[in-house]
């Protein structure tokens, strides 16, 4: 019995994916706790406006499209300030939303961007002692630690970096190690960094040597521990401890932004450049598992999704299209269950909680929805302000970050 338990125990640190105990549903990276985009809290707003249900809104200095992250009693997010070349890192009071504390990271040269990315794209994470961050730093990936009072610990430039499109690389934790994907318009690569002194532990080579911009996941499917990542005309998983590619799956399609997601039995991924899909995997091969691990493929599916990351939730496979076209299918099948048109165009990755999903359009309309066989929809929230960036949850609350502001959203105000 003693052992069941100890196994048990060994199994849920595994899938929290070597964080350290965080508090009961911080939001420390991108995706949340999980990489998933789920939350385990309860008490969620589910209705608001502009000024229903903010318990407050902070002016944000610059620009930036990563999401929040929150940990105990802060919030931790990146911006760019063009004119200036700044790149900064910010921590707010999550009671209050006031600015903590402001570290110019870097000053570089703006890059070349998509008209749909920014300077400051990459969400940054935390392991409750230190704070990551990543940009570009001219021709060269850029990363840097900080304590949560605002102090430089280290900084590295793992590797070089040019895409016509700009940055974006979430750097995400695995042990004592940072791992960030850098597929790019050159010899593409994944680095492991020490994340207590930003020395390079291991650096794997990738195929194809094409840019994406996904943050890879971490899973753990039966005895093997996983980092799977798509981008660069293929997905592929490796070892994050070594490095080690354990499988690859040939493309069907060049170029990804969408980060997969994973229910326990099937990898989910949807669209990319130029051929338009959604796709499920099993993750327990070795090798070249094109032909004998893709469970099943939707080709060409106009309304798959290029840039939001879809969920999963429970029986079913959630995706929104760049256009707005929300589709609910089957996981174990791919099969459609429905198709529903929602208001503008879509940037923000799906999020989950309490048994509902959310919507977030770049208009700043939020589409709350309950998944069954039917589109089913609880609310729909408009804020007023343009929104890229994904949501967090934490507390009962949700963050969300609109071009010049952010949002705490909720029910009812937090004492510390």
């Amino acid at each position: 019995m003693v052992k069941r338990i100890v196994i048990h125990l060994l199994y849920v640190v595994l899938m929290i994916g070597g964080l350290p105990a965080a508090r009961a549903e911080d939001w420390p990276q991108w995706r949340g706790p999980r990489r998933d985009g789920t939350s385990r809290e309860t008490d969620v707003p589910v209705r608001w406006s502009g000024s229903e249900n903010i318990l407050w809104k902070t002016a944000l200095p610059g620009k930036g499209h990563a999401s929040p992250i929150v940990w105990a009693d802060r919030i931790f997010l990146v911006t760019a300030i063009r004119e200036t070349r700044q790149r900064i890192l910010l921590a707010l009071d999550r009671t209050s939303g006031n600015i903590l504390w402001r570290q110019t990271v870097l000053a570089a040269p703006p890059e070349r961007i998509h008209n749909l990315n920014s300077l400051a794209s990459s969400t940054p994470c935390t392991d409750g002692q230190r704070v990551y961050v990543s940009f570009l730093d001219g021709d060269k990936m850029f990363v840097a630690a900080y304590d949560l009072d605002g102090k430089m610990l280290w900084e590295a430039r793992p590797g070089p970096f040019a895409s016509i499109h700009g940055y974006c690389s979430s750097p995400v934790l695995w042990n004592d190690k940072l791992i960030l994907n850098g597929d790019h318009d050159g010899p593409g690569y994944l680095v492991a960094l020490d994340r207590a002194t930003g020395r390079t532990i291991w650096n794997q080579r990738r195929p194809n040597d094409t840019r994406s911009y996904c943050a890879p996941i971490i899973c753990t499917s039966g005895d093997r521990n996983q980092l799977i990542l798509s981008g660069s005309k293929c997905v592929a998983s490796y070892d994050p401890d070594t490095g080690q590619q354990l499988w690859i799956s040939d493309g069907p399609t060049d170029q990804y932004v969408a980060s997969l997601v994973y229910n326990g039995e099937l990898l989910f991924l949807t669209c990319g450049y130029p051929q338009r899909f959604l796709q499920g995997i099993r993750p327990d091969g070795s090798g070249n598992v094109t032909k004998t691990h893709v469970v099943w493929e939707n080709q060409n599916d106009r309304d798959c999704a290029y840039v939001p990351s879809p969920l999963a939730f429970g029986p079913y496979f959630l995706v929104v299209s760049d256009r707005g076209v929300a589709s609910c299918l089957r996981a174990r099948t791919g099969q459609l269950v429905w198709k529903q048109r929602l208001p503008g165009g879509h940037s923000a990755s799906l999020v989950s909680a309490a048994g509902r999903v959310y919507f977030l359009s770049d208009d700043g309309v939020m589409t709350v929805i309950k998944p069954a066989e039917t589109f089913e929809q609880v609310a729909q929230n408009a804020l007023g302000e343009q929104t890229f960036a994904s949501p967090a949850i934490s507390g009962g609350k949700i963050y969300i970050r609109g071009a010049e502001h952010l949002y705490c959203i909720g029910t009812h105000a937090e004492t510390k």
